[in-house]
């Protein structure tokens, strides 16, 4: 192993949603090429560590890429494997790290998988997918939900039979009980390896193994939500039966195995969506020997209660979780969830990127937050999410919208001439852009590029171990990030009144960064935070 081996763990990562980040053929939609052509960006002008991508297989796009209808290519919407090559190339040669989505769960039903599991009871491929016969009166296996919305069993009048699926009923479930399923899947994953990426991110990771016995979830009485946002129905029920089935973790010591294998020379990494929030289980994923996923995703702090007190609660509660020698992670926006700026306020967002960039753990940026992008309204007749045209209000389409590059021309995410993009653009987007605040030094770019140059530049905010100060001020959140070289204080006003510091938490030190432009570095007074003010103080 080398000594790279965990790169990660200092790393910062930077989600792109290619549909939206960069068009370069004029069709309105992102591809390959447009990721690539926004290195530069990425490493020298903003200076993320690795990149990952979401799905860009060959799809029926009902689910935009996640019902994959062939694992190991290029939609052609996106470009095609040569043009993969070139962009994992041109990655490596200026160190960024390439991470792509792996979806274990479910295919499209448009797979070669499925369209032969489908054609008879007797196929060869029909055990490859849950197939389940009805109950005598005809209704539904058992009780189970779709995430998004309805029965997860969909009747085949051909074969006589249900078959399951979690998600859309274009996304059938993979039989992970069947030996060759795990095979095929992990071939998929020695497949990409052997094209050099770097990592995998596993797509609803927990979820891949049911209940043998296919019993019914039990009525959910508490109210507490299956995620972290209302899902309707499917919040009806306690998902006890319908995923992460204990049989599971052998699946990821299997897999892990592999990225070992492949990890002498190139260190390769995997970090899973897990929406668990009971502490003691969701650290499950880790193994128990730490020889599981890399980096099960923390997502606690995406719906949590926006205050000191309770974001601070929520970090110790993960540090505590922790078995010796795992590694946390934070995310406060991906493509599923509302965007920082929308969900906390432009007062607040810079408190949110300092949180981010500063806990212990391995931080993951989604496009567009990193210049201040906020959610969309989309039209109704403009929607395109299909968890949106089915659940009104569900939909994610407000946070997909095209990444903002100029003022020009659909905002330089297509090239001139082309067709308008996949989804509407904002119009803020002619100060919301790169361009314009890269010339603006207090732009939440600039924000952004100063924080993440500081992080890098101290080893305490990469590796050093994390301790709340127990007597923060009401409203405020501080806490240390040192070894053995420095010692850093980061103090965050959540309020918007001023927090006077008790001398006794911090009397002189040398600021090295304040969301406030104007924060003077020297100080050896009473130190007073102004609202919504975010400090980070070497003392």
């Amino acid at each position: 192993m080398t000594e790279n081996s965990n790169w990660w763990e200092k790393a910062v990562i930077y989600q792109i949603y290619p549909r939206s980040f960069c068009d370069t053929t004029g069709n309105g939609v992102g591809d390959l090429q447009g990721i690539t052509s926004k290195i530069p960006y990425l490493t020298q002008v903003l200076g993320v560590d690795a990149i990952w991508i979401s799905p860009f297989y060959p799809s029926p796009m009902k689910d935009f890429g996640y019902d994959i209808s062939d694992y190991a290519d290029i939609d052609p919407l996106f470009g095609n494997l040569s043009d993969f090559d070139r962009l994992l190339s041109s990655a490596h040669k200026v160190g960024l790290k390439i991470i792509v989505d792996l979806v274990p769960n479910h295919t499209s039903d448009q797979h070669a998988w499925f369209l032969e599991s489908r054609k008879s009871r007797e196929n060869p491929k029909r055990d490859w997918y849950v197939w389940v016969d009805p109950k005598e009166d005809g209704s539904t296996p058992n009780n189970w939900l779709s995430v998004f919305g309805g029965s997860a069993w969909e009747w085949d009048p051909v074969t006589k039979q249900y078959y399951l699926h979690s998600f859309l009923k274009e996304q059938p479930d993979l039989n992970w009980r069947n030996p060759k399923v795990k095979d095929a899947v992990f071939n998929v994953v020695k497949f990409w390896l052997d094209r050099s990426v770097d990592g995998f991110r596993i797509d609803v990771a927990h979820y891949i193994m049911k209940d043998p016995e296919l019993r019914d979830n039990p009525p959910n009485t508490s109210g507490e939500i299956a995620i972290h946002k209302p899902l309707g129905d499917y919040d009806t029920q306690i998902h006890l039966y319908d995923k992460g089935h204990p049989d599971i973790h052998q699946v990821y010591r299997e897999f892990r195995s592999i990225l070992d294998g492949y990890s002498i020379d190139q260190p390769r990494m995997s970090m899973g969506e897990i929406h668990i929030f009971d502490w003691d289980e969701w650290s499950l994923y880790y193994g128990k020997n730490l020889d599981e996923i890399h980096l099960p995703i923390n997502f606690t702090l995406l719906g949590a209660e926006w205050t000191a007190g309770n974001i601070r609660k929520l970090v110790e509660e993960q540090e505590s979780a922790l078995q010796r020698g795992a590694w946390p992670n934070y995310v406060l926006g991906n493509h599923d969830d509302h965007r920082i700026l929308t969900r906390y306020g432009v007062n607040q967002a810079r408190i949110a990127a300092m949180l981010l960039l500063t806990l212990r753990g391995t931080p993951v940026l989604y496009y567009g937050d990193e210049i201040g992008m906020s959610d969309l309204e989309i039209p109704s007749d403009k929607v395109q999410d299909p968890a949106g045209i089915r659940q009104p209000g569900q939909g994610r389409d407000p946070n997909r919208t095209p990444m903002q590059w100029t003022d020009g021309h659909h905002a330089g995410f297509s090239p001139l001439g082309s067709e308008d993009p996949w989804l509407p653009l904002a119009d803020d987007y002619k100060q919301i852009n790169v361009d314009f605040q890269l010339n603006h030094p207090d732009s939440m770019l600039s924000f952004y590029q100063k924080m993440l140059k500081i992080r890098k530049s101290h080893s305490a905010l990469q590796s050093g171990e994390y301790a709340s100060v127990p007597n923060s001020p009401d409203g405020c959140y501080f806490y240390t990030r040192a070894n053995t070289e420095e010692n850093i204080l980061i103090g965050l006003n959540f309020t918007d009144i001023v927090c006077p510091i008790d001398p006794s938490l911090v009397h002189s030190g040398k600021i090295l960064f304040s969301t406030q432009s104007n924060r003077k570095s020297e100080f050896s007074e009473n130190l007073i935070l102004q609202p919504n003010e975010g400090v980070l103080i070497l003392i």
